[in-house]
């Protein structure tokens, strides 16, 4: 019998604020970070896992994974993994926690990075990358696993069952649909961040459309005119047959997204991403309304699934964007899918931060194979920073993200790395204070 033995949890964080990468509207330097969690065996299993945070505060959600992660220890891992629907609602029933949420907040992002490694655990067990895990499940297994609480005014379990059996038949035929495209299709918002210098957005535009991609997307927000200059230089250079997004991370009241979304009109955006509000279901909905046929985007810090649901049946989204650390990992995201498929809403998840790329693919691939069986409006945001992290990083081609192979949720980062960034006593960060010292 293999036991869980321990969890270890670190504080990573990637000093990203230094060359404006990850900039917008609403978070002007954050470092990219991650509460990384390991979960250890007495034999060669291992679990790995992690949240994203953009620096102060990481630490809290350290101390939270650590908390949420301390029932499995002892466990065997046979009995967790044979029922992940199971641990997952074993873990969100602890009261005390719960409180401090409830499935929102600090606690909610501890839950996904536990979640995540033992979703992690369970595809290496199987010897299989997490995509692969999951297609493979039953759809009785995957409703099993999915949280459908507070939901069966929108989804029953019935109707998550019929989805997924509806799908049954076609997944191989969709995996050689995929492998035969090159991968899942993508977006690009790595030329994007609202920091970067005109010099620099037309030379990472170029970069990427002779890298093959066909959608971009820019931050906005901050000032009208400059947005404006910013997306004429965008349509200079990727022209006017490529798809063009644009973000706001959530910096205007209602009216205000209202007049500028519509001032930008000209450069014909796909959609506009979180424009105000992630909590505002019906502000939502109003702008949808306000803005189209320009499409509403968001999803990113949804907190939960009852707010997706409400989205869905308050019409306020044209693209979900769920994020596969903010909701509480694999158990939760199922019932998001599940819910978008029957209200008839593109899932295109966002993947802006250390790690989300790898962990995003394994949904979207999901998605295509199991639930949606349709690329129509589909994209997964690819952004190409810290990739190198990682023992098995992402790859991209041609605007594609490339399926993996290798077993597991792709999360495991490398040794060195923790050395070397772990906060704050990682080596990159005691020679940063060191300077700092230095300076002063």
């Amino acid at each position: 019998m293999t036991t869980i033995t321990g969890v270890r949890v670190h504080d990573v964080r990637f000093p990203t604020s230094l060359d404006a990468s990850g900039s917008d509207a609403m978070n002007k330097d954050g470092d990219y970070s991650a509460a990384y969690v390991v979960l250890e065996t007495d034999g060669v299993l291992s679990g790995h896992g992690f949240t994203f945070t953009i620096g102060r505060g990481n630490d809290l959600c350290v101390e939270a994974a650590r908390q949420r992660a301390q029932p499995l220890i002892g466990r065997d891992v046979d009995a967790i993994l044979d029922d992940l629907g199971g641990v997952y609602r074993e873990l969100a029933s602890d009261s005390q926690l719960r409180w401090l949420g409830p499935e929102k907040g600090v606690v909610h992002l501890a839950m996904a990075a536990v979640m995540n490694a033992v979703w992690d655990m369970a595809a290496r067990r199987a010897g299989v990358p997490l995509w692969r895990l999951l297609v493979e499940m039953s759809p009785e297994e995957l409703v099993d696993a999915a949280d459908l609480r507070y939901l069966s005014d929108a989804l029953t379990r019935d109707e998550a069952l019929q989805i997924l059996s509806a799908g049954q038949p076609h997944r191989q035929q969709r995996i050689g649909d995929l492998q035969m495209r090159g991968g899942y299709p993508c977006y690009t918002t790595s030329a994007g961040w609202l920091g970067y210098s005109d010099d620099k957005l037309r030379a990472l535009l170029h970069e990427a459309v002779a890298d093959g991609y066909r959608h971009f997307k820019l931050k906005v927000g901050q000032d009208l005119d400059e947005d404006r200059r910013r997306l004429r230089i965008a349509r200079e250079v990727i022209g006017w047959d490529a798809e063009l997004m644009i973000d706001a991370n959530q910096v205007w009241d209602v009216p205000q997204a209202i007049d500028w979304i519509n001032a930008l009109a000209e450069f014909r955006p796909l959609w506009i991403e979180e424009p105000t509000s992630p909590d505002d279901v019906l502000g939502h909905a109003a702008i949808r309304r306000g803005v189209a046929p320009i499409g509403v985007a968001s999803g990113e810090h949804g907190m939960n699934r009852v707010l997706f649901k409400q989205m869905f049946q308050a019409e306020a989204l044209d693209f979900c964007q769920l994020d596969s650390a903010r909701l509480a990992s694999v158990n939760e995201i199922l019932s998001v899918y599940l819910m978008a498929h029957k209200f008839g809403v593109p899932v295109c998840p966002h993947a802006g931060g250390v790690g989300l790329c790898e962990l995003v693919q394994h949904l979207s691939i999901f998605d295509y194979v199991a639930v949606s069986g349709s690329l129509d409006r589909r994209l997964t945001e690819y952004v190409d920073h810290l990739h190198e992290h990682f023992v098995d990083p992402v790859q991209v081609l041609n605007g594609h993200y490339v399926l993996p192979s290798q077993p597991g949720y792709s999360a495991e980062l490398h040794p060195t790395t923790i050395e070397q960034y772990q906060y704050p006593h990682g080596t990159y960060w005691l020679d940063r204070s060191t300077e700092n010292v230095l300076v002063v």
